[in-house]
């Protein structure tokens, strides 16, 4: 039969001809002859001849295309960029979509359009022509100290539009751009922003803030912003006080050479929380600046470095959440424009620190106090005002409030009266205490501005000398002179594909689309390979959420660079192309902690390893202290601070630079000289694993613990995947409560394997295996574990024995009981199991009357007492359990609950020829003949 044709695109042109029929046609037409087509009749072909040659082939298309009813393709109709795919319809399953939408990648919060500031924008560009009116400054201290919630109040006093509507509602976080960081609730990366503010003189400045985070993990971070800062304000809590992270940052700024400002924060807890009373409250304050103060003397690279007082007017207090910000002389400020002329606010503010008091009888300041009642001029004249107008506003004195608040000039609308009462605190604070003039007061008095202070930066962070032509430029802060600028950052655009370069220029002016020479941290004047000469692109000011494009930048300002990053890895030195002299460059970062974590990554997928390596660059642009490197055995490293920070360098990779699946894992080699090392392993054992269960990476082990003299090693490794199935099933799922198996090691004995592959498939070695994994484990004496709590209660001394009382009725245990220093508060730490756990916390508040809080956290696991197969404990139903009990009623009640039966027998994991042969060897033992 003949076959029929079809021409490329599927449509069917008539039946084939062999190859006689093809030489018979072509002998009786000849080779020259047209063939006539029997598929185009006489009315197609007249048609056809008519045709003009221009549009031949054109027309000639179109009927033969009406005749035979052909469609054209898509590549056809839409160009050739267009692919056509034919699949059968079962191929693509219907969750997934014939054509997929365009995924928008999105790893930041981003203002699309330029919000609307308390300043003229073109007006800040001003300002950045002139470095004296300049003032750089980063925001350090510990975790949770306040600074990013500061800035949120800056932010609300420079942008109305973005600022919080409510203190009810989640904080609002301006500068964690990240969604990470808005749902961790931590800042992972440093965030700089520039605002024209005023001082309390009403003349406007240009001010550069550089939020850090306070994590330890994330100190190099800290270390990337100091660089190109030229002071520093240390955030304390108020209540905690000097923490870890706050001293090694102090000490880190003071390594730097930076000017230190401190910012005593959440002041409001010290009334609120603590509840101390204003002397104490003084006696607090007093404790955390003179340990600010031992550090200072400690570690600083000069004797000159100032020390901390308020009098220095290098103290502001804050509360971030109630939008209060002081000084000593913007209290007096205050007083003075409540008495009115004939006050100097300059020599009040003077007075009202340290143990210095008024005597009402002749209204002198003296050092003695006149009586025993006399309160020091701080607890006088500053805390007892904001303490009374706390317990005001919190107190809710109805009519009196609002005479009070009249008489202090603050107006309240009575719509404003009825609103909760931390948003009215904060009202009626920032209406009695004012705007943050008082820290760009501090700011301007206190830290220097770049032209003040680049002759001490320069000195210490550039290699080069300070008495050649460039060193002079920068010292100076020229605005004319050669171009330098000093990149510390490298900041991720929002859909991760490319990176904006973050520095400070020195000396001269970038401008836009200018080609400059970039020099990395390893160029020197003997090798300068590790420069490149590029086009600048688009210059922009960073605010947070949002960047402000301009066309040129001068010396002493922050800069954000776009199309840069390519050359540059971490930090880096770029400078005009034109120049010819002998060039330098820049210190590399130095950093307070080192990166001693380390992780193996590589992909689950091997092809696509490519993909793995572009993420891992762009994970090390990305983190000042990030490290990767390559093994012997070709193991891809990374090096982090910690836990939490190898945790977001991996989450970043996955899912921001690579998106692909990443495994964290040890080689072979590795694995065994591990065990070796930490557990007394001898190597063939360590050598021998096989698997850790469940999820590949469970706390069980799987052992090939076989001799090649007793068993087939080549058919027991063709099983060995179907043996750790079976492996991760029974791990995963425990025979005692079909939970998840802990701390048990599997080894394989012995192994008799068919030789026939279809007996030894999947489907009779993974069920196979598991039950011999669950008799295994039955046999070997097993028990329950449950998870316990570490519990740490914050509470009055007098409510600690009720704290014990709690805790022993729960199956807790104390560790510990510490007084907190300046407080009257216990920290009591304690272990408690989590199935215990529930309730704990409302049970603890009653037995104290609200005065305990607790915090609780997974710490580890820990064996239930009494033997869960012991048949012979009797279950009573509504009764507490002996300790020897607990076992057995946990897991017949979890049983139970899951709908199982709620006996474990072993018989059940066997056959019947495996019982027979139990029992034979059994009675072999027993009754030897």
């Amino acid at each position: 039969m003949d076959s029929d044709l079809y021409d490329e695109f599927g449509n069917y042109i008539g039946p084939e001809l062999d190859s006689e029929e093809e030489d018979n046609d072509y002998e009786q037409f000849g080779a020259n002859d047209e063939v006539e087509d029997e598929y185009v009749d006489n009315a197609q072909q007249n048609e056809l001849m008519a045709i003009d040659d221009k549009e031949d082939e054109e027309q000639m298309q179109v009927v033969l295309h009406e005749d035979k009813k052909y469609y054209p393709t898509a590549e056809e109709i839409y160009g050739p960029d267009v692919e056509a795919l034919v699949q059968e319809e079962d191929t693509q399953p219907l969750t997934q979509p014939i054509i997929e939408p365009v995924r928008q990648k999105k790893f930041s919060h981003h203002v699309q359009d330029l919000p609307t500031t308390t300043y003229n924008l073109e007006f800040m560009t001003d300002l950045m022509d002139n470095p004296n009116l300049i003032r750089n400054v980063a925001f350090i201290g510990h975790l949770h100290h306040g600074k990013t919630s500061f800035v949120d109040c800056l932010i609300e006093q420079t942008h109305p539009e973005l600022s919080r509507k409510d203190l009810d509602e989640k904080p609002f976080r301006y500068t964690d751009t990240l969604y990470t960081e808005q749902e961790r609730g931590v800042s992972i990366k440093s965030t700089p922003i520039t605002v024209v503010m005023q001082d309390m003189k009403s003349k406007s400045y240009l001010m550069n803030f550089f939020d850090t985070p306070g994590h330890v993990n994330f100190s190099d971070e800290v270390t990337a912003a100091l660089r190109i800062c030229d002071g520093a304000i240390l955030f304390v809590d108020a209540a905690e006080g000097v923490m870890l992270n706050t001293e090694r940052l102090l000490k880190h700024a003071l390594q730097e050479g930076l000017t230190i400002a401190v910012c005593i924060n959440k002041i409001d807890r010290l009334m609120l929380e603590l509840k101390l009373p204003p002397q104490d409250a003084y006696y607090k304050i007093r404790q955390i600046l003179d340990e600010i103060n031992g550090i200072i003397k400690a570690h600083s690279r000069s004797e000159e470095v100032p020390l901390i007082s308020p009098l220095s007017n290098n103290v502001c207090f804050a509360s971030s959440l109630f939008s209060v910000c002081f000084t000593l002389k913007s209290f007096a400020h205050l007083y003075a424009e409540y008495f009115g002329g004939g006050f100097n606010p300059n020599d009040f503010y003077k007075r009202l620190w340290g143990d210095i008091y008024f005597n009402k009888d002749n209204r002198k300041f003296v050092k003695a106090p006149p009586t025993n009642q006399t309160k020091r001029t701080f607890i006088e004249f500053i805390l007892e005002p904001i303490y009374k107008l706390f317990a005001q506003v919190v107190g809710d004195a109805d009519d009196s409030l609002e005479n009070v608040l009249d008489e202090l000039g603050i107006r309240v609308t009575k719509k404003e009266l009825k609103m909760n009462i931390r948003y009215l605190l904060k009202l009626v604070c920032s209406r009695f205490l004012g705007d943050f003039n008082c820290l760009i007061d501090m700011c301007v008095e206190i830290i220097p501005s770049p032209v003040m202070n680049f002759k001490k930066k320069v000195e210490y962070i550039w290699k080069g000398p300070s008495d050649s032509n460039l060193g002079k430029s920068m010292i100076e802060c020229n605005p004319e002179g050669p171009l330098v600028v000093h990149t510390t950052k490298l900041y991720s655009s929002q859909d991760g594909t490319t990176f904006n370069v973050f520095g400070l220029v020195l000396s001269g002016t970038l401008r836009a689309k200018q080609n400059v020479k970039i020099l990395g941290e390893n160029y020197s004047s003997l090798d300068e390979e590790d420069s490149r000469i590029m086009p600048v692109g688009a210059l922009r000011i960073n605010e947070g959420r949002y960047t402000i494009e301009i066309n040129r930048v001068s010396a002493g300002n922050w800069v954000l660079i776009e199309g840069i990053d390519q050359p540059i890895s971490k930090t880096s030195t770029i400078v005009s192309p034109q120049y010819e002299d002998e060039l330098f460059i820049f210190n590399p970062l130095k950093f307070n902690t080192e990166s001693v974590i380390k992780i193996a990554v590589e992909p689950v997928n091997p092809s696509e390893l490519p993909k793995m390596l572009e993420g891992l660059r762009k994970c090390n642009k990305s983190y000042p202290l990030l490290s990767t490197k390559v093994e012997e055995s070709g193991e891809h490293i990374i090096l982090g601070t910690g836990e939490l920070y190898l945790d977001c360098v991996m989450h970043d990779l996955r899912k921001m630079y690579s998106e692909i699946v990443i495994q964290i894992s040890w080689n072979r080699k590795k694995i065994g000289e591990f065990f070796q090392t930490k557990y007394d392993w001898d190597i063939l054992a360590a050598r021998s694993i096989w698997a850790f269960g469940p999820n590949h990476t469970g706390p069980n082990i799987l052992v090939d613990d076989t001799l090649p003299s007793e068993v087939n090693k080549n058919l027991l490794n063709n099983v060995r995947d179907s043996i750790v199935q079976g492996f991760q099933w029974a791990s995963r799922e425990g025979p005692l409560c079909e939970e998840p198996i802990r701390n048990v090691k599997f080894k394989i004995l012995d192994a008799v394997i068919s030789q026939e592959p279809a007996a030894r498939g999947g489907g009779q070695i993974i069920p196979t295996a598991r039950r011999v994994a669950y008799s295994a484990f039955l046999m070997a004496t097993p028990r329950l574990m449950e998870p316990y709590y570490f519990v740490e209660v914050l509470a009055p001394a007098d409510c600690v024995p009720a704290v014990y009382t709690v805790l022993a009725k729960r199956r807790g245990h104390i560790t510990q009981d510490i007084p907190v220093p300046g407080s009257p508060l216990y920290t009591v730490k304690a272990f408690i199991p989590a199935i215990d756990s529930f309730g704990f916390e409302t049970d603890l508040r009653t037995h104290t009357q609200g005065q305990a809080f607790c915090l609780s956290v997974f710490h580890h696991w820990q064996i239930v007492p009494g033997d869960p197969l012991d048949k012979s404990i009797m279950i009573r139903p509504l009764e507490p359990q002996p300790a020897p009990h607990l076992a057995r009623e946990f897991m017949i009640k979890t049983r139970r609950r899951k709908g199982l039966s709620e006996d474990v027998s072993i018989n059940k994991f066997f056959d019947d020829p495996m019982l027979l042969e139990l029992a034979k060897q059994d009675f072999s033992l027993n009754y030897p003949l």
